[in-house]
């Protein structure tokens, strides 16, 4: 007669728990078979139990037991002392499921068997692998350990309990694409063009490259936000000022991303000229244009096109998957926006499944009130649905790789711009454009007063509009291995400090002072950003400079700084006051060594402002 497996004291999952968890009832079976809290609990061959209980000859037929050896180590044994088979041979038992099914159809069983991490050896396999009398891991109990049929119902009303989490400012991705971004989706970020909205920061620099948060550069966060979202193959399209840019990217990630093996990297792609295109980069569009050929090499499925000049934290894993799940075409980051922002960016309209119907770029008077949406249909409540009646491109699209071959070569071979152009070319001939609403912090730094206010919001108590503090999505930079900032004597308060700082007996107020920064005795900073230093100079190099009637990288003595932007490698004399006296709101003063944009006074990199200047 065949008897079922569980009611053979079978192992499986279901029959495994603690001697915790053996129930009251059968404490009394457990107490003989127990001789001290460490033992581990075994079937005892000769003793008879509630269920049939088979001797080992009855589980292998008499001439596959092996006869132990006596110079073999010794093996676990029952309290009774007999001794299990150190080497069985034997058919492969029967699936685990059907195994656990048949446990649970004898609920007589309580057989305690032994543990997962004390079984004997299979023969055919090395010593890691466990043989037929091996229990599978309990799900609910403690690993290593035997279990009872009977508790295992308990062991199921109770709580989950998990270990603490990092703390965290975002919520962690419950995203599962399939395949993974790593190998399906090629980054595309676009260095932009020559920032003149951005002058004079972008003098000497990419708009990219331009410092943030005392340690961080603007390219730092779609980089950032790439790596964190799985996506590890991303292109860096550069044209204007992009030496230092490049610099910055090879020495942060030339070489941590991935290895041989998932190929992950961060390269730049300069603007060049070739016997197809003679020309610039002309837009967005025509720069991945441009690039085509090798970007059609990668087997992806997705190009991800992103901006480097925007300041936010977006899982670009949740962006792809919606593009996926809606099959769409093309997939636009879409922004609830305000009447007095609204004018700034490209509107869109959408349907009730958040197809995008419509386009208009920048648009003003009516032609912007025929924008208006029902934004409740992205998500928001009533309330934030009346104050943000628009949706705005933010500049980050998922393209599907035929159609951008096709689009870019077939279709508008001429179009130069992805959002004035591609995309709403790609809504009128049909193709499925949606929209993907992103509720969260996002600012496009694209003047003065947008980069000035992005820096100083994260000083912001007591949340700041944007953190860097967020472990499970960091902003990863290059590391430079600075020493701490050293503060002697000196008030700070609602401020950020970078690295490699000498603050001395001054006063900061609501202010981000960058790495390197050198402040001296007597300075007040208020509502300001310094950028701080590329490089130290030595008491040597100070001594010199004193002597020749020069003035160190940093803020001297007795200075007052309010409301300005100081770029890198600034000198400011003593007793400097760069206040805005007379409130002004426009001046351009390159030769003096700075600029005023709404109001804000920015000092030019390298700059040297004489002792006593008032500003």
């Amino acid at each position: 007669m065949d008897v079922p497996l569980a009611s053979k004291g079978f192992p499986s999952p279901s029959n495994v728990t603690s001697e915790k968890q053996i129930s009251k009832r059968d404490k009394g079976v457990a107490d003989d078979r127990m001789s001290s809290k460490n033992t581990i609990l075994l079937p005892n061959v000769n003793e008879p139990h509630e269920s049939v209980r088979p001797s080992v000859s009855e589980w292998w037929p008499q001439s596959q037991v092996p006869t132990p050896d006596p110079h073999s180590p010794p093996t676990l044994s029952s309290p009774q002392g007999a001794r299990e088979p150190s080497r069985v041979r034997r058919s492969p038992p029967p699936p685990r499921r059907a195994m656990a099914m048949a446990a649970m159809a004898s609920p007589s069983s309580k057989t305690l068997i032994p543990s997962r991490h004390h079984a004997p050896a299979s023969p055919s396999t090395s010593g890691d692998s466990l043989g037929l009398l091996r229990a599978q891991p309990p799900r609910h109990g403690r690993p290593g350990r035997g279990v009872s049929v009977s508790s295992t119902a308990a062991a199921r009303r109770r709580p989950f309990v998990f270990s603490p989490r990092a703390v965290s400012d975002s919520k962690s991705s419950q995203t599962c694409l399939d395949p993974d971004a790593s190998t399906s989706v090629l980054g595309i970020i676009l260095g932009g063009g020559a920032g003149t909205r951005l002058y004079p920061l972008t003098k000497k620099r990419a708009k990219p490259a331009v410092p943030l948060g005392a340690n961080y550069r603007l390219i730092d966060i779609p980089v950032s936000n790439c790596l964190n979202s799985n996506i590890s193959k991303i292109y860096v399209l550069t044209q204007f000022n992009s030496a230092s840019l490049n610099r910055h990217l090879s020495r942060a990630y030339g070489n941590n991303i991935g290895g041989y093996k998932n190929e992950g990297f961060v390269e730049v792609l300069a603007a060049q000229q070739s016997p197809d295109n003679p020309n610039w980069f002309q837009g967005t569009a025509d720069a991945v244009r441009q690039y085509l050929w090798l970007f059609e090499e990668h087997n992806v499925m997705e190009f991800l096109i992103l901006a480097g000049d925007h300041l936010y934290r977006m899982d670009y894993e949740k962006f792809i998957q919606a593009h996926r799940e809606t099959d769409a075409d093309i997939t636009v980051a879409a922004l609830p926006m305000d009447e007095k922002r609204a004018t700034a960016f490209g509107l869109m309209k959408i349907d009730e499944e958040g197809r995008i119907i419509e386009f208009a770029e920048k648009p003003k008077g009516e032609q912007l009130k025929a924008m208006m949406v029902d934004t409740t249909i992205l998500g928001l409540d009533d309330e934030r649905a009346k104050e943000m009646p628009y949706i705005a491109s933010m500049g980050i699209y998922v393209f599907s790789k035929d159609v951008m071959l096709k689009l870019l070569r077939d279709q508008f071979p001429g179009a130069n711009d992805f959002g004035s152009e591609v995309i709403p070319g790609a809504t009128s001939i049909g193709m499925r454009v949606q929209a993907y609403l992103y509720d969260g912090y996002w600012e496009d730094i694209g003047t003065i007063e947008a980069f000035y206010n992005a820096n100083l919001g994260i000083t912001k108590k007591p949340v700041p509009d944007f953190s860097f503090y967020d472990r499970s999505a960091p902003i990863y930079t290059q590391p430079r291995h600075l020493p701490p900032s050293k503060v002697l004597d000196a008030d700070v308060t609602d401020s950020v400090i970078g690295e490699g700082c000498v603050i001395k007996n001054c006063k900061i107020h609501h202010s981000v002072v960058g790495l390197r920064s050198c402040i001296s005795e007597g300075a007040i900073i208020e509502d300001t950003l310094l950028m701080g230093a590329d490089y130290y100079e030595t008491e040597a190099d100070k001594k010199l400079l004193a002597e020749k009637g020069g003035i160190p990288i940093g803020i001297g003595k007795n200075c007052h700084v309010r409301r300005a932007i100081i770029d890198k490698n600034a000198r400011i004399g003593d007793n400097v006051k760069i206040i805005n006296v007379d409130n002004v709101q426009e001046a351009a003063r390159e030769t003096d060594g700075y600029f005023i944009k709404s109001g804000i006074v920015t000092v030019i990199k390298d700059a040297l402002l004489p002792s006593g200047t008032v500003i």
